[in-house]
Protein backbone atom coordinates (compact mmCIF):
# COMPACT_ATOMS: atom_id res chain seq x y z
CA UNK A 1 0.00 0.00 0.00
CA UNK A 2 1.42 3.39 -1.05
CA UNK A 3 1.01 5.99 1.68
CA UNK A 4 2.69 8.94 -0.05
CA UNK A 5 0.85 11.25 -2.42
CA UNK A 6 2.16 10.79 -5.97
CA UNK A 7 1.63 13.06 -8.96
CA UNK A 8 0.47 11.63 -12.29
CA UNK A 9 4.05 11.83 -13.61
CA UNK A 10 5.38 10.00 -10.55
CA UNK A 11 2.72 7.30 -10.98
CA UNK A 12 3.75 6.86 -14.62
CA UNK A 13 7.35 6.32 -13.57
CA UNK A 14 6.27 3.84 -10.90
CA UNK A 15 4.23 1.96 -13.50
CA UNK A 16 7.28 1.62 -15.73
CA UNK A 17 6.18 4.01 -18.47
CA UNK A 18 9.54 5.82 -18.39
CA UNK A 19 11.70 2.70 -18.35
CA UNK A 20 13.34 0.28 -15.96
CA UNK A 21 15.64 2.70 -14.10
CA UNK A 22 12.86 5.19 -13.39
CA UNK A 23 10.52 2.40 -12.23
CA UNK A 24 13.15 0.87 -9.95
CA UNK A 25 14.00 4.32 -8.59
CA UNK A 26 10.39 5.13 -7.81
CA UNK A 27 10.01 1.79 -6.02
CA UNK A 28 12.99 2.66 -3.82
CA UNK A 29 11.76 6.20 -3.11
CA UNK A 30 8.20 5.10 -2.37
CA UNK A 31 9.44 2.39 0.00
CA UNK A 32 11.62 4.94 1.83
CA UNK A 33 8.77 7.42 2.00
CA UNK A 34 6.41 4.81 3.43
CA UNK A 35 8.97 3.67 6.02
CA UNK A 36 9.63 7.21 7.26
CA UNK A 37 6.14 8.60 6.88
CA UNK A 38 6.84 11.08 4.08
CA UNK A 39 3.74 12.75 2.67
CA UNK A 40 5.20 13.44 -0.76
CA UNK A 41 8.31 13.64 -2.91
CA UNK A 42 10.17 16.96 -3.23
CA UNK A 43 12.46 18.22 -5.98
CA UNK A 44 16.22 18.21 -5.36
CA UNK A 45 18.80 20.54 -6.86
CA UNK A 46 21.69 18.08 -6.88
CA UNK A 47 22.66 14.54 -5.96
CA UNK A 48 25.91 13.03 -4.70
CA UNK A 49 26.21 9.26 -5.11
CA UNK A 50 28.26 7.10 -2.75
CA UNK A 51 29.10 3.44 -3.29
CA UNK A 52 31.54 4.13 -6.12
CA UNK A 53 34.52 2.03 -5.08
CA UNK A 54 34.56 -1.48 -6.50
CA UNK A 55 36.17 -2.43 -3.18
CA UNK A 56 32.77 -1.80 -1.56
CA UNK A 57 30.45 -2.66 -4.46
CA UNK A 58 31.82 -6.00 -5.64
CA UNK A 59 30.41 -7.81 -8.67
CA UNK A 60 26.84 -7.71 -7.39
CA UNK A 61 26.94 -3.92 -7.11
CA UNK A 62 28.47 -3.63 -10.57
CA UNK A 63 25.71 -5.78 -12.05
CA UNK A 64 23.05 -3.59 -10.39
CA UNK A 65 24.64 -0.44 -11.86
CA UNK A 66 24.80 -1.95 -15.34
CA UNK A 67 21.11 -2.83 -15.17
CA UNK A 68 20.23 0.78 -14.30
CA UNK A 69 22.58 2.18 -16.95
CA UNK A 70 20.69 0.44 -19.77
CA UNK A 71 18.02 3.16 -19.86
CA UNK A 72 18.71 5.34 -16.81
CA UNK A 73 19.62 9.02 -17.25
CA UNK A 74 19.94 11.43 -14.33
CA UNK A 75 17.64 14.46 -14.27
CA UNK A 76 19.68 16.73 -11.98
CA UNK A 77 23.33 17.64 -11.39
CA UNK A 78 24.86 14.44 -10.03
CA UNK A 79 28.41 13.85 -8.80
CA UNK A 80 30.27 10.81 -7.48
CA UNK A 81 31.94 10.04 -4.18
CA UNK A 82 35.59 8.83 -4.35
CA UNK A 83 36.36 5.63 -6.24
CA UNK A 84 38.73 2.91 -5.10
CA UNK A 85 41.65 4.27 -7.11
CA UNK A 86 43.09 7.21 -9.01
CA UNK A 87 41.38 6.82 -12.38
CA UNK A 88 44.49 7.94 -14.28
CA UNK A 89 47.55 7.08 -12.18
CA UNK A 90 46.34 3.96 -10.37
CA UNK A 91 49.52 2.04 -11.15
CA UNK A 92 51.64 4.59 -9.26
CA UNK A 93 49.50 3.99 -6.18
CA UNK A 94 50.00 0.22 -6.22
CA UNK A 95 46.55 -0.77 -7.49
CA UNK A 96 46.31 -4.12 -9.28
CA UNK A 97 45.23 -4.38 -12.93
CA UNK A 98 42.39 -6.70 -11.93
CA UNK A 99 40.96 -4.13 -9.51
CA UNK A 100 41.48 -1.29 -12.01
CA UNK A 101 39.55 -3.16 -14.69
CA UNK A 102 36.57 -3.67 -12.40
CA UNK A 103 36.69 -0.09 -11.08
CA UNK A 104 36.69 1.30 -14.62
CA UNK A 105 33.60 -0.77 -15.42
CA UNK A 106 31.87 0.85 -12.44
CA UNK A 107 32.83 4.30 -13.71
CA UNK A 108 31.66 3.43 -17.23
CA UNK A 109 28.22 2.55 -15.86
CA UNK A 110 27.95 5.87 -14.03
CA UNK A 111 29.13 7.74 -17.14
CA UNK A 112 26.35 6.15 -19.23
CA UNK A 113 23.85 7.52 -16.72
CA UNK A 114 25.00 11.09 -17.39
CA UNK A 115 26.69 11.50 -14.00
CA UNK A 116 29.67 13.84 -13.71
CA UNK A 117 32.73 11.67 -13.04
CA UNK A 118 33.94 13.86 -10.19
CA UNK A 119 34.89 11.20 -7.61
CA UNK A 120 35.23 13.52 -4.64
CA UNK A 121 33.85 13.78 -1.11
CA UNK A 122 33.97 17.60 -1.41
CA UNK A 123 31.57 18.34 -4.31
CA UNK A 124 31.08 21.85 -2.91
CA UNK A 125 34.71 22.62 -3.88
CA UNK A 126 34.30 21.64 -7.54
CA UNK A 127 31.10 23.41 -8.56
CA UNK A 128 28.24 21.48 -6.96
CA UNK A 129 27.39 24.17 -4.42
CA UNK A 130 23.79 24.24 -3.19
CA UNK A 131 22.13 27.36 -1.83
CA UNK A 132 20.83 27.99 1.67
CA UNK A 133 17.61 26.04 2.23
CA UNK A 134 17.88 24.08 -1.03
CA UNK A 135 16.80 20.43 -0.95
CA UNK A 136 19.48 18.02 -2.19
CA UNK A 137 20.16 14.27 -1.94
CA UNK A 138 23.79 13.69 -0.94
CA UNK A 139 25.41 10.53 0.40
CA UNK A 140 28.90 10.88 1.86
CA UNK A 141 28.73 11.62 5.58
CA UNK A 142 31.13 14.59 5.74
CA UNK A 143 29.62 16.19 2.63
CA UNK A 144 26.10 15.74 4.02
CA UNK A 145 27.16 17.34 7.31
CA UNK A 146 28.90 20.22 5.52
CA UNK A 147 25.88 20.84 3.28
CA UNK A 148 23.41 20.80 6.18
CA UNK A 149 25.52 22.74 8.66
CA UNK A 150 27.95 25.06 6.87
CA UNK A 151 25.87 25.79 3.76
CA UNK A 152 22.40 25.40 5.26
CA UNK A 153 21.05 23.16 2.51
CA UNK A 154 18.74 20.27 3.43
CA UNK A 155 19.59 16.60 2.94
CA UNK A 156 19.40 13.28 4.67
CA UNK A 157 22.38 10.96 4.49
CA UNK A 158 21.39 8.91 1.46
CA UNK A 159 22.55 5.41 0.73
CA UNK A 160 23.97 4.63 -2.71
CA UNK A 161 20.71 3.18 -4.15
CA UNK A 162 18.48 5.95 -2.74
CA UNK A 163 20.83 8.67 -4.03
CA UNK A 164 20.82 7.11 -7.50
CA UNK A 165 17.04 6.85 -7.35
CA UNK A 166 16.80 10.56 -6.50
CA UNK A 167 19.09 11.36 -9.43
CA UNK A 168 16.95 9.42 -11.93
CA UNK A 169 13.69 10.91 -10.64
CA UNK A 170 14.96 14.36 -9.61
CA UNK A 171 13.13 14.01 -6.29
CA UNK A 172 13.45 12.53 -2.82
CA UNK A 173 10.94 11.75 -0.03
CA UNK A 174 10.19 14.68 2.26
CA UNK A 175 11.22 13.40 5.69
CA UNK A 176 14.01 13.69 8.24
CA UNK A 177 16.33 16.66 7.79
CA UNK A 178 14.31 17.99 4.87
CA UNK A 179 11.71 19.09 7.44
CA UNK A 180 12.38 22.21 9.48
CA UNK A 181 10.94 20.68 12.65
CA UNK A 182 13.65 18.03 12.57
CA UNK A 183 16.47 20.57 12.30
CA UNK A 184 16.29 21.84 15.87
CA UNK A 185 19.34 21.46 18.15
CA UNK A 186 18.85 19.43 21.31
CA UNK A 187 22.27 19.56 23.00
CA UNK A 188 24.27 22.66 23.91
CA UNK A 189 28.02 22.11 23.57
CA UNK A 190 30.16 24.78 25.23
CA UNK A 191 33.71 24.63 23.85
CA UNK A 192 36.20 25.92 26.42
CA UNK A 193 39.46 25.10 24.68
CA UNK A 194 41.62 26.76 22.06
CA UNK A 195 41.82 24.95 18.74
CA UNK A 196 45.38 25.55 17.54
CA UNK A 197 45.87 23.21 14.58
CA UNK A 198 43.76 21.47 11.95
CA UNK A 199 43.82 18.10 13.70
CA UNK A 200 42.34 19.74 16.82
CA UNK A 201 39.11 20.15 14.85
CA UNK A 202 39.05 16.42 14.23
CA UNK A 203 39.66 15.82 17.93
CA UNK A 204 36.83 18.24 18.77
CA UNK A 205 34.52 16.36 16.40
CA UNK A 206 35.49 13.13 18.14
CA UNK A 207 34.61 14.60 21.56
CA UNK A 208 31.30 16.07 20.48
CA UNK A 209 30.24 13.06 18.41
CA UNK A 210 30.92 10.71 21.33
CA UNK A 211 29.16 12.92 23.89
CA UNK A 212 26.01 14.01 22.02
CA UNK A 213 25.27 10.69 20.35
CA UNK A 214 22.27 10.82 18.03
CA UNK A 215 21.50 14.48 18.73
CA UNK A 216 21.96 17.80 16.98
CA UNK A 217 24.54 19.94 18.78
CA UNK A 218 24.40 23.71 19.19
CA UNK A 219 28.03 24.72 19.65
CA UNK A 220 29.21 27.86 21.43
CA UNK A 221 32.67 29.10 22.37
CA UNK A 222 34.30 28.70 18.94
CA UNK A 223 35.55 32.14 17.94
CA UNK A 224 36.65 31.52 14.36
CA UNK A 225 36.61 28.73 11.76
CA UNK A 226 37.75 28.55 8.14
CA UNK A 227 36.59 26.21 5.40
CA UNK A 228 39.27 23.58 6.00
CA UNK A 229 38.67 23.56 9.75
CA UNK A 230 34.92 23.13 9.26
CA UNK A 231 35.50 20.47 6.61
CA UNK A 232 37.65 18.49 9.07
CA UNK A 233 35.14 18.95 11.89
CA UNK A 234 32.20 17.83 9.72
CA UNK A 235 34.01 14.61 8.83
CA UNK A 236 34.86 13.81 12.43
CA UNK A 237 31.69 14.75 14.30
CA UNK A 238 29.46 12.57 12.12
CA UNK A 239 31.93 9.67 12.03
CA UNK A 240 32.07 9.46 15.81
CA UNK A 241 28.43 9.87 16.63
CA UNK A 242 26.16 12.82 15.96
CA UNK A 243 23.54 13.45 13.30
CA UNK A 244 24.84 15.11 10.10
CA UNK A 245 23.82 18.56 11.29
CA UNK A 246 25.17 21.02 13.83
CA UNK A 247 24.88 24.71 14.57
CA UNK A 248 27.90 26.79 15.54
CA UNK A 249 26.99 30.16 17.06
CA UNK A 250 28.11 33.10 14.96
CA UNK A 251 29.68 30.85 12.31
CA UNK A 252 27.11 28.61 10.61
CA UNK A 253 23.85 29.86 9.03
CA UNK A 254 20.66 29.42 11.02
CA UNK A 255 22.38 29.41 14.40
CA UNK A 256 20.91 32.79 15.26
CA UNK A 257 17.31 31.55 15.15
CA UNK A 258 17.73 28.80 17.76
CA UNK A 259 17.72 29.01 21.53
CA UNK A 260 20.27 27.17 23.64
CA UNK A 261 19.10 23.62 24.42
CA UNK A 262 18.74 22.78 28.10
CA UNK A 263 21.15 19.83 27.99
CA UNK A 264 24.68 21.20 28.30
CA UNK A 265 28.01 19.56 27.56
CA UNK A 266 31.34 21.26 28.23
CA UNK A 267 34.45 20.50 26.19
CA UNK A 268 37.72 21.33 27.96
CA UNK A 269 41.42 20.90 27.23
CA UNK A 270 41.45 17.49 28.87
CA UNK A 271 38.70 16.26 26.52
CA UNK A 272 40.80 17.15 23.47
CA UNK A 273 43.82 15.49 25.10
CA UNK A 274 41.79 12.34 25.76
CA UNK A 275 40.57 12.33 22.15
CA UNK A 276 44.16 12.29 20.88
CA UNK A 277 45.05 9.56 23.37
CA UNK A 278 42.15 7.42 22.14
CA UNK A 279 42.85 7.96 18.44
CA UNK A 280 46.65 7.72 18.56
CA UNK A 281 48.24 4.29 18.84
CA UNK A 282 51.57 3.45 20.42
CA UNK A 283 53.65 3.36 17.23
CA UNK A 284 56.79 5.16 16.07
CA UNK A 285 57.57 3.90 12.56
CA UNK A 286 55.23 5.37 9.93
CA UNK A 287 55.02 3.72 6.51
CA UNK A 288 52.01 5.66 5.17
CA UNK A 289 51.11 9.35 5.41
CA UNK A 290 47.88 10.57 3.82
CA UNK A 291 46.58 14.12 3.70
CA UNK A 292 43.08 14.78 2.39
CA UNK A 293 40.21 13.06 4.19
CA UNK A 294 37.97 14.85 3.22
CA UNK A 295 39.71 15.82 -0.03
CA UNK A 296 42.24 18.63 0.17
CA UNK A 297 41.34 22.15 -0.86
CA UNK A 298 43.82 24.06 -3.01
CA UNK A 299 44.83 25.96 0.12
CA UNK A 300 45.81 22.71 1.84
CA UNK A 301 47.73 21.51 -1.24
CA UNK A 302 49.64 24.80 -1.29
CA UNK A 303 50.58 24.34 2.36
CA UNK A 304 51.79 20.78 1.72
CA UNK A 305 53.96 22.09 -1.12
CA UNK A 306 55.39 24.81 1.11
CA UNK A 307 56.29 22.34 3.85
CA UNK A 308 57.83 19.83 1.42
CA UNK A 309 59.83 22.27 -0.70
CA UNK A 310 63.50 21.20 -0.95
CA UNK A 311 62.82 18.16 1.26
CA UNK A 312 62.48 14.45 0.54
CA UNK A 313 59.96 11.84 1.68
CA UNK A 314 61.61 8.87 3.40
CA UNK A 315 62.13 5.74 1.29
CA UNK A 316 60.34 3.88 4.10
CA UNK A 317 57.15 5.91 3.73
CA UNK A 318 54.41 6.28 1.12
CA UNK A 319 53.01 9.84 1.04
CA UNK A 320 49.64 10.64 -0.55
CA UNK A 321 47.82 13.91 -1.13
CA UNK A 322 44.20 12.94 -1.74
CA UNK A 323 42.15 15.50 -3.65
CA UNK A 324 39.72 15.98 -6.51
CA UNK A 325 40.88 15.91 -10.11
CA UNK A 326 39.94 19.58 -10.54
CA UNK A 327 41.98 20.71 -7.53
CA UNK A 328 44.92 18.64 -8.82
CA UNK A 329 44.69 20.43 -12.18
CA UNK A 330 44.85 23.77 -10.40
CA UNK A 331 47.82 22.52 -8.36
CA UNK A 332 49.53 21.60 -11.64
CA UNK A 333 49.17 25.15 -12.91
CA UNK A 334 50.36 26.69 -9.64
CA UNK A 335 53.49 24.52 -9.49
CA UNK A 336 52.46 22.70 -6.32
CA UNK A 337 52.30 19.30 -8.01
CA UNK A 338 55.90 19.53 -9.21
CA UNK A 339 57.16 20.43 -5.73
CA UNK A 340 55.26 17.62 -4.03
CA UNK A 341 56.21 14.97 -6.60
CA UNK A 342 59.87 16.08 -6.65
CA UNK A 343 59.86 15.47 -2.89
CA UNK A 344 58.63 11.91 -3.45
CA UNK A 345 54.96 12.54 -2.71
CA UNK A 346 52.09 11.19 -4.80
CA UNK A 347 48.71 12.63 -5.65
CA UNK A 348 45.75 10.32 -5.10
CA UNK A 349 42.97 11.87 -7.13
CA UNK A 350 39.48 10.38 -7.39
CA UNK A 351 40.04 8.20 -4.30
CA UNK A 352 40.77 8.38 -0.58
CA UNK A 353 42.11 6.40 2.35
CA UNK A 354 38.58 5.40 3.42
CA UNK A 355 37.57 3.57 0.22
CA UNK A 356 40.81 2.48 -1.47
CA UNK A 357 41.83 -1.21 -1.05
CA UNK A 358 44.60 -0.57 1.49
CA UNK A 359 44.17 -3.46 3.91
CA UNK A 360 47.42 -5.35 4.30
CA UNK A 361 49.51 -2.78 2.44
CA UNK A 362 50.54 -0.58 5.37
CA UNK A 363 51.13 -1.12 9.07
CA UNK A 364 50.74 2.48 10.26
CA UNK A 365 49.39 5.80 9.04
CA UNK A 366 49.84 9.45 10.01
CA UNK A 367 47.12 11.88 8.99
CA UNK A 368 45.44 15.16 9.90
CA UNK A 369 42.06 13.42 9.73
CA UNK A 370 40.27 11.84 12.68
CA UNK A 371 37.90 10.23 10.21
CA UNK A 372 40.88 8.85 8.32
CA UNK A 373 42.13 7.26 11.54
CA UNK A 374 38.74 5.64 12.14
CA UNK A 375 38.73 3.92 8.74
CA UNK A 376 42.44 3.08 8.82
CA UNK A 377 41.88 1.05 11.97
CA UNK A 378 39.32 -0.97 10.02
CA UNK A 379 42.18 -1.66 7.60
CA UNK A 380 44.31 -2.96 10.50
CA UNK A 381 46.62 0.06 10.61
CA UNK A 382 48.03 1.78 13.66
CA UNK A 383 47.06 5.46 13.59
CA UNK A 384 48.57 8.83 14.43
CA UNK A 385 46.51 12.03 14.30
CA UNK A 386 48.44 15.27 14.11
CA UNK A 387 48.99 18.63 12.48
CA UNK A 388 50.01 19.00 8.87
CA UNK A 389 53.51 19.90 10.04
CA UNK A 390 53.71 16.74 12.18
CA UNK A 391 52.50 14.58 9.29
CA UNK A 392 55.00 16.07 6.85
CA UNK A 393 57.76 15.48 9.40
CA UNK A 394 56.63 11.85 9.74
CA UNK A 395 56.77 11.44 5.97
CA UNK A 396 60.28 12.87 5.77
CA UNK A 397 61.69 11.00 8.76
CA UNK A 398 59.68 7.79 8.41
CA UNK A 399 58.65 7.99 12.05
CA UNK A 400 56.45 9.94 14.43
CA UNK A 401 58.32 12.57 16.40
Amino acid sequence: MILMYLTKEEERMLDGEEGYAAKKSMEILVALGDIYGAEKLISVGSVQVAGVSYHNLGDAGLEFLNELARDGKVKVLTTLNPAGMDLEDWKKLGISEEFAEKQNLVIDAFRKMGIIISCTCTPYLIGSLPTYGEHIAWSESSAVTFANSVIGAKTNREGGPSALAAAFVGETPSYGLHLEENRVPDAHVDVRTNLKKLSDWGALGYCIGKKVGNKIPYITGVKDAGLDELKSFCASVVTYGSKPLFFMKGITPGSEKHQLPKEKIIIKDRDIKEAYESINDDVDAIDFVCIGCPHCSIKEVAEVARLLKNRRVSSKTEFWVATSRLVKQLADKRGYTEIIENAGGKFACDTCMAVAPLKGRFRSVATTSAKGCYYSRHNDMKTKLGSLEECIEAAVRGKWS
